[in-house]
């Protein structure tokens, strides 16, 4: 049986296209999903929402602002691999996120 790959959907383009709008240049909103994202406590769900604000904005042109690899963007935001500490406060700083540490809700 030959496996037919699909190719993705002008619906799922547009969703894509809308995410990015939302989230390119827009640290309140970046803000406020990474803070959805670092609440679940899981590494992976972490470093693909990273990921996910890093596609948003453009990876050739986040790349040149972070110091980042494009290629190792890809790889190192792709919700697999746990990315060195180093590797995330570069890519929060080029996202114009600051990380805070405040009490958790059970102190």
């Amino acid at each position: 049986m030959k496996t037919i790959k699909s190719k993705p959907t002008r619906l799922a383009s547009k969703r894509a296209n809308a995410a990015a709008e939302k989230f390119r240049d827009n640290p309140a909103a970046i803000s406020a999903y990474l803070t959805d994202a670092f609440s679940s406590g899981d590494a992976a769900q972490i470093a693909k929402a990273i990921g996910d604000m890093v596609h948003a904005q453009g990876m050739s042109r986040f790349s040149r602002k972070s110091g980042l690899g494009r290629e190792n963007l890809y790889r190192i935001f792709d919700g697999t691999k746990n990315p060195k500490f180093e590797t995330v406060i570069k890519a929060l700083n080029a996202l114009d996120i600051q990380l805070k540490a405040t009490p958790s809700a059970g102190s």
